[in-house]
């Protein structure tokens, strides 16, 4: 499976699904539209600011509120590689993954890793390296069946992949 590597954009607790994608833009389900206003209730200038690859680093309980899958969807759309925090909501944990947008628990990357600093993810082993700092961290790395769902760009991609390949005959 692949790495990311990307500049950080650092935030803090309860991040919740309203200020990743704010409700007013709901009404649609386009993923470059939700991407134009991924994080502006929280970073007016995310968007303009936000590379491919980037990475976003954030501290307890990222991703609480609402269930809704457009937030991990505007967060991917943006180009957002990977998400680390010290923990997830766990509905936005599980959307995360079944839209394929890597998401890695780490209470100590997300404590010392700072805004701008370059980041590396290892996928398959869970190291976390802060370039910037010479650091490394341990975090949790994903199992087989989880790296085959991003891999594959999320969970429909993989059973429609998964069942084409499939003799029902």
């Amino acid at each position: 499976m692949k790495a990311a590597k990307g500049t950080v954009f650092k935030y803090g607790d309860n991040v919740d699904t309203d200020v990743i994608i704010p409700a007013r833009y709901l009404n649609s389900s386009d993923p470059a539209e939700l991407a134009q206003h991924c994080m502006e209730d929280i970073d007016k200038g995310f968007i303009d600011k936000v590379q491919k690859g980037d990475i976003i680093v954030a501290t307890k309980n990222f991703g609480c509120g609402s269930s809704r899958e457009h937030a991990p969807i505007a967060i991917k759309a943006a180009g957002v590689s990977c998400v680390i925090a010290e923990t997830f909501a766990r509905i936005f944990y599980r959307n995360a993954i079944n839209i394929g947008l890597p998401i890695v628990e780490c209470p100590e990357a997300a404590a010392a890793i700072e805004a701008g600093d370059e980041v590396e993810v290892d996928f398959d082993s869970g190291i976390i390296t802060d370039v910037t700092k010479g650091t490394t961290y341990q975090g949790q790395a994903f199992p087989a069946f989880m790296q085959k769902i991003i891999a594959a760009e999320g969970l429909v991609n993989y059973i429609n992949t998964t069942q084409s390949h499939v003799d029902l005959g």
